[in-house]
């Protein structure tokens, strides 16, 4: 069987490889894409909740901020092709976005499919070669560095440059099965602990268990997670929900980070976390106004003088807590007791025992050690010729369109990079 024979071969069809394949192409490189899969940009599909966030449109220290997985590593990507590069480049395929709140860029027409569209147009004007259910069995090394890929057909793929795109193990019904670890292993890199980050999270407190809160929503708290000494590891705003197993929502699932580096540190014992329900008041004003409130209407029970107040099912559970009785009227409420109610209401306590798994996540901690890959480049270390990009890296943000800007940024940087290694290996041959 004769070898086909490129310059760049990426493997993997997410954002990551998708961008990869692009900024290869553009440069000249004869470039062919594989995917195991049916089907290109599966993971980028459902992202955002099927409406595809594209990038965020912070400043670039505020993005480096959101991503506490080696965010500093990913800098000089990140200025190379920046979340404003991500925005020209979609607007200049003409897709139309929009900023939403805390700097999300959407697609206008709300559908992740637009950017799928415009993203594998511009492959296939650019020439690229796709091999749709086509899976890689190893990455072909030898003395000088890549050679190219055997896929499981037997095929051979020739390439002095491979980008390796295929994510990490999380949403494996994507095709992200943690492929990339062996070959990236057998180039003689360090795989660090793998785990689940942007996460729902776990919780074992009665009203998790009886299932009492599920599928109530909050907006806009502030979740803070503490030590098992009391200290405080972080806190998150944004919105959240009760699960039948926890909590889940944006807020709970930038927290998955800080619950899974904890419990790797301290062991997995449960951890407490406290649900600010008004981040932007302060305890005493919310004392005084409810206090005023039973003022006003002293023969109502508390919990109807409540409503309104705060969310309804949570009512009987802060004054569960407070040490006040639901039938209580107003004007027999003791204000120290209220006063401790109001306190609640800054810090509803939870018992967090851990996360879901990593399958479960929506992105994978841990993978190709960072220090083992040229930040300026994303080409390996240790092997000439190999370039990761993406969730296959040890490299995580944040939910808000943080992971699909680290794919995009370094994706980019490897297919430029690598079609420039090829090209000049290839003009210094001939």
């Amino acid at each position: 069987m004769e070898q086909r024979q490129f310059d760049v071969i990426v493997i993997g069809g997410g954002p990551a490889g998708l961008m990869a394949a692009i900024a290869a192409s553009a440069q000249g490189a004869r470039v062919c894409l594989v995917e195991k899969g049916g089907k290109l940009g599966r993971k980028l599909i459902i992202s955002g909740g099927g409406r595809c966030n594209v990038t965020n449109a912070k400043e670039l220290n505020e993005l480096i901020k959101e991503m506490p997985g080696n965010g500093r590593f990913l800098y000089s990507a990140l200025t190379q092709f920046s979340n404003r590069d991500i925005i020209d480049f979609f607007t200049g395929l003409g897709v139309a976005l929009k900023e939403e709140d805390r700097g999300r860029m959407f697609p206008v027409t709300d559908k992740a499919i637009t950017v799928a569209n415009a993203l594998i147009g511009r492959l296939k004007e650019q020439g690229v070669e796709i091999r749709l259910n086509s899976p890689v069995e190893r990455v072909l090394y030898g003395e000088g560095g890549c050679r190219g890929v055997r896929l499981k057909s037997g095929e051979e793929l020739s390439a002095p440059c491979v980008v390796i795109a295929v994510g990490g193990c999380s949403v494996p019904q994507t095709g992200s099965t943690g492929d990339g670890y062996q070959w990236a292993r057998e180039a003689g890199h360090t795989i660090t602990d793998l785990y689940p980050t942007e996460v729902p999270l776990t919780a074992s407190d009665p009203f998790i268990r009886d299932k009492s809160l599920m599928g109530l929503s909050l907006r806009e708290v502030a979740l803070t997670l503490h030590a098992p000494d009391g200290k405080k590891i972080s806190t998150q705003e944004g919105d959240m929900i009760f699960t039948h197993f926890g909590i889940s929502g944006p807020a709970a699932l930038r927290m998955g980070h800080y619950v899974s580096v904890a419990q790797r540190k301290y062991g997995k014992q449960p951890l407490r976390l406290t649900i600010d329900l008004m981040p932007l008041r302060p305890v005493d004003e919310i004392f005084r106004e409810s206090w005023d409130l039973l003022a006003s209407q002293p023969k109502k029970t508390v919990k109807n003088v409540l409503k309104g107040f705060f969310p309804e099912r949570l009512i009987p559970l802060l004054l569960t807590m407070a040490g006040i009785a639901e039938e209580t009227t107003a004007s027999h409420v003791p204000k120290q007791k209220w006063q401790s109610l109001a306190a609640f209401s800054k810090a509803f306590p939870l018992t967090i025992t851990g996360t879901l798994s990593l399958e479960e996540a929506f992105i994978t901690g841990g993978g190709v050690h960072v220090k083992e890959i040229d930040p300026r480049t994303m080409q390996s270390k240790r092997m000439p010729g190999l370039f990761f990009a993406g969730e296959v890296m040890d490299v995580h943000a944040h939910t808000g369109g943080y992971n699909i800007t680290i794919a995009f940024s370094t994706g980019h940087v490897a297919g430029l990079h690598g079609a420039q290694a090829a090209l000049s290996r290839s003009a210094a041959d001939s």
